[in-house]
């Protein structure tokens, strides 16, 4: 599992994208510091330290953003219509819940490139956004973060 192999001291993040056929996997990633460089990690910096963006609050590359660039790098042809599904775990490896959508950056870029939903667990179960609609939540969430 993708989360379970993430570098950063703060969420343990995972994504996949699967194409449009519903099967094949063409990317995968985990959230991490860049390049993985821990000596670039910036987690160790308490949250209320650190500088405040209106969208990413991270101190790593996020997972969806990694699984967007493996596609693009080995699987770009198929990015189009495809699904990206995300994932934290615990310190144990144990699926947590996520988040309302949040980041703009990652919302943006999924629209970029042709992706058709976004995939979060919820306390209600697996949710499916249409990208636009998750891209519509993260800037209001984003919004909403400003105030």
């Amino acid at each position: 599992m993708q989360a379970r192999q993430s570098l950063c001291l703060d969420k343990h993040c995972g994504a996949v994208i699967i194409a449009a056929d519903g099967q094949t996997v063409i990317g995968a990633g985990f959230n991490g510091p860049p390049r993985n460089d821990v000596s670039l990690r910036r987690c160790h910096i308490p949250m209320d330290k650190r500088r405040k963006y209106p969208s990413d609050k991270s101190c790593c590359i996020h997972a969806e953003q990694r699984a967007i660039y493996d596609a693009l790098e080995h699987h770009a042809k198929s990015l189009p219509g495809a699904k990206l599904y995300y994932i934290t775990v615990d310190e144990a490896g144990q699926p947590r819940r996520s988040s309302r959508p949040w980041c703009t950056h990652c919302s943006k870029l999924a629209l970029d490139v042709g992706l058709v939903k976004f995939y979060l667990w919820h306390q209600d179960g697996i949710r499916g956004y249409d990208t636009a609609e998750y891209n519509d939540l993260s800037f209001a969430s984003a919004a909403h973060d400003e105030l």
